[in-house]
């Protein structure tokens, strides 16, 4: 017996006739040959409720049930038996249906009882059209008729009622709405992956976000995500197992009229039937017409495609996942992160475009006894039910005006990131309410821009000059600073990467002296109310507290022309040096502390992959550098692509040799107030 926790205790008052256990969900889900959501309709029906004994009268019931309506293999001819001596059988089974023009009648299709050919009503068809594309679970009725049997060509077996495996309320959204009040957004968040059977306990912010980023094609209509990495991972548990409105097409063909429209009937494909088509194992799928791919691309774009002159609408969200053989450091350096797609689809930047995530499926943990949950979630049905009909709903409007997107997104990169909000905000604050606290909000568009960034850093490898720009960024609200947000696997914590990194931070270069080599050194202050600068290394290093004194004493004498109408002296700077070489003494770093101490104050980041040398005086001269050359070489190695040095430094700068000139941008700044203007994201 399981002790309830917090989360327990608010779900099951708020909750009451919607949860079930999810270890009671495990215990039938293997012994049967039925999805998950199909095992919890029933537990949902006899066991939502967290008292023991009444959980245990539930359970056999489920079991009979499960164990009398079930056809394990081997006994199909016992059914169609009982059916005959008997009466009406009842199974619980995936049926699927299609229209017999020799006989102008409809036949379904119960795979279970290997029957291809049972009667079945025009009405019950018409009532329940998604037998026609790819089938869904119930409990048939299913009757068998002597005398038809006695026929030249005859039916026996007719499908005498269904009852559909998924919840008939209409009303559930504001339910869930009103039981969302009363969670806090960390506990919301760990309810809803207890609800897909995940116990969030163990896990890190980052496997949390990529679980729930995996649940936004349920939500929200016309999106495309991409999930690529290693296998064991769950990825199709979620689209196979949860929802019976999504379906999953394993490796293989994709036909057109499966797909999107049967040109000859007319008849709707899966994009029209299901709110989310996965495609799993992507590398092998094909489609079985040469345009198939471009059709898909159209769909992909604007949520139509056209049969003859008729253009159909359809909202079914497309996901395509697959497994790298490799890990990911490897597969960037022999490819791109999309290698592992189709080949039609995976050098094609007009396809990619399309793409609104790529969720980083290696930060999904591996699917393991300790990562399910033995706690209460909610009935698989009933979650779905509610995902289906939020589709309906928009949150994009809530980013008027509180979000605003830095210039490095296209109008495809913005519609794409309002999607991933709007489908993230969904999930966390079900129901209409429009007072999103601000953190949910950031949270949402930073998953969102890094998911998105993901796709386009994809393009840039392949090589396309039009999406050269990737440092996509944000600001919360009229006067909120600028936002930079990176994608983790393009680069370590400790190098110089293409991002412009926080304000008040700032990568330098020590020119050393005496017994002392060059060294890359990163300085990062911040800035609050009172006065002065404090130096948070213990002990000091004397060379540097000599450069940021004379880089404050800068700040003071010149701060009009430094940082306009901010006064300096009421604020406290604090600074910290970080080492990245063997050389610690922090010399000569003054123009990269003046610069760091600007950009704290006036919230401003400095340009990405910009390394900032030179040494200012009391007086504001620039001192010489002695090694420009070896400055430049090393910061060639380390990664930066600019360099700002005095303009003293240009004469002795032809000795640096023609393949270190072409891989480095180097700049001169006159003065404290050029290297500013120059070091700053315009």
């Amino acid at each position: 017996m399981i002790t309830l926790d917090q989360i327990d205790q608010k779900a099951a008052s708020t909750l009451e006739g919607y949860l079930v256990r999810k270890d009671l969900v495990r215990t039938f889900s293997r012994q049967f040959p039925v999805p998950t959501y199909v095992v919890e309709f029933l537990l949902g029906r006899y066991c939502a409720s967290t008292d023991q004994d009444e959980i245990a009268e539930g359970l056999e019931i489920v079991q009979r049930q499960l164990q009398d309506r079930t056809v394990k293999a081997g006994d199909e001819e016992l059914f169609k038996s009982r059916a005959r001596e008997n009466g009406p059988v009842k199974i619980i089974d995936l049926i699927t249906a299609r229209l017999d023009a020799k006989t102008d009648s409809y036949l379904a299709t119960i795979p279970s009882l290997r029957l291809t050919d049972a009667r079945i009503e025009a009405e019950l068809v018409s009532k329940h059209e998604r037998m026609l594309t790819g089938g869904f679970y119930a409990e048939i009725s299913l009757a068998y008729d002597s005398i038809i049997a006695q026929e030249k060509n005859g039916r026996p077996f007719g499908v005498h009622s269904l009852r559909e495996i998924q919840l008939s309320k209409r009303d559930v959204l504001d339910i869930l709405a009103e039981a969302r009040k009363s969670f806090s957004s960390e506990e919301w968040k760990d309810f809803l992956l207890r609800s897909i059977g995940i116990e969030p306990a163990g896990l890190t912010e980052r496997q949390k976000n990529a679980l729930l980023l995996r649940m936004v094609p349920f939500v929200e209509r016309n999106y495309n995500l991409v999930e690529l990495g290693p296998r064991g991972t769950g990825k199709s548990h979620l689209f196979q197992q949860v929802s019976p409105y999504a379906h999953l097409i394993s490796g293989g063909k994709a036909t057109v009229a499966r797909m999107f429209v049967n040109n000859s009937t007319g008849q709707r494909g899966l994009v029209c039937q299901y709110d989310v088509v996965c495609f799993d194992e992507v590398s092998g799928v094909s489609f079985d017409q040469k345009d198939g791919v471009n059709i898909m691309k159209g769909y992909m774009e604007s949520g139509e495609f056209s049969r003859g002159k008729e253009s159909i609408r359809a909202d079914g969200s497309i996901v395509l996942i697959g497994n790298f053989d490799v890990d990911v450091e490897h597969q960037q350096r022999i490819g791109h992160l999309l290698g592992p797609m189709p080949p039609e689809m995976r050098d094609d930047t007009a396809f990619m475009d399309r793409i609104h995530a790529f969720l980083p499926g290696w930060d999904v943990p591996k699917i393991s006894k300790e990562l399910l949950t033995n706690h209460f979630g909610l009935v698989s049905d009933f979650l779905s039910e509610c995902w289906s009909q939020t589709r309906n709903q928009s949150r994009i409007s809530l980013l008027q005006n509180r979000v605003f997107f830095g210039g490095a997104l296209s109008g495809r990169d913005t519609n794409a990131v309002n999607k991933t909000v709007s489908g993230l905000i969904k999930l966390m604050h079900p129901g209409t309410a429009n007072d999103i606290p601000e953190e949910d909000l950031e949270w949402a568009v930073r998953i969102a821009l890094e998911a998105r960034r993901r796709v386009k850093e994809q393009q840039k490898r392949i090589g396309a000059a039009e999406f050269r720009n990737t440092h996509f960024s944000y600001v919360m609200g009229t006067d909120g600073v600028e936002k930079f947000v990176s994608t983790p696997e393009l680069q370590s914590e400790n190098s110089i990467g293409g991002d412009p990194l926080e304000p008040g931070q700032v990568w330098s270069i020590s020119p050393g002296g005496g017994e002392e080599h060059p060294g890359l050194y990163r300085i990062e202050i911040n800035e609050g109310p009172g006065s002065g600068v404090k130096i948070l290394n213990k002990p000091v290093p004397t060379a540097f507290r000599e450069s940021m004194g004379f880089a404050e004493q800068n700040l003071y004498a010149r701060s009009l022309q430094l940082v306009g109408d901010k006064d300096p002296r009421h604020h406290e700077f604090t600074a910290q040096l970080r080492a990245f070489d063997a050389s610690k003494s922090g010399a000569k770093l003054g123009m990269a502390s003046l610069v760091a101490l600007c950009t704290s104050l006036l919230k401003k980041s400095v340009r990405g992959g910009l390394i900032i040398v030179g040494e200012i005086n009391l007086g504001g001269s620039i001192e010489p550098v002695h090694n420009p050359v070896s400055i430049a070489e090393i910061a060639v190695e380390k990664g930066a692509t600019a360099l700002l040095m005095p303009v003293a430094c240009r004469r002795q700068l032809f000795d640096l040799s023609d393949d270190m000139a072409t891989k480095i941008d180097i700049q001169f700044y006159l003065d404290a107030r050029d290297a500013l203007l120059k070091a700053m994201v315009e």
